[in-house]
């Protein structure tokens, strides 16, 4: 009898490490920064591109698949905003991350749209923090670079 009292909490034990184990690999796909934030009234990328057009900024929610992420910290991803052009978001105050497997999953970010001119020396840092950049790829970035950006102050990843 303590024989099988034994092997039943064992059993108990494993089956409950690895829930929690299960738990923490998908636990972390969420609300980051500002957790108020809900999906209600978010627009699509395109949207988004007819708001943005003859202004220099916009406060919107968009709805967008996620291209990839920065594999240092998570400290920004770029968006798919469809017919070959990426928006990179980036977090308010530097506040908060998302997870490093973020890519191919929807996000609702809420916050402000706009356009930027990167430099040569933050794209190189943005490709450093990319998977699979070579030194080559790198060294190839010689100009300037407009591009979309949007600063969230809140993110839904799904």
């Amino acid at each position: 009898m303590k024989n099988l009292v034994i092997a039943l909490s064992l059993i108990g034990l494993l089956a409950c490490n690895s829930a929690t184990k299960t738990a923490e690999k998908t636990a972390y796909f969420g609300r980051f920064g500002d957790t108020t934030i809900t999906e209600d009234g978010a627009i699509s990328a395109q949207e988004l591109l007819t708001k943005l057009e003859g202004k220099d900024s916009v406060e919107a929610k968009v709805e967008a698949k996620i291209n990839a992420c920065c594999q240092k910290k998570g400290c920004w991803m770029t968006v798919d905003l469809g017919n070959d052009k990426e928006m990179r978001v980036k977090f308010l105050d530097y506040g908060f991350f998302v997870p490093f497997n973020s890519a191919g999953h929807t996000a609702i970010i809420e916050g402000k749209a706009y356009t930027e001119t990167v430099s040569v020396a933050q794209l190189k840092h943005i490709a450093k923090d990319e998977e699979n950049k070579t030194q080559e790829e790198i060294d190839a970035i010689t100009e300037p670079v407009v591009e979309y950006t949007f600063m969230a102050s809140g993110v839904i990843i799904k």
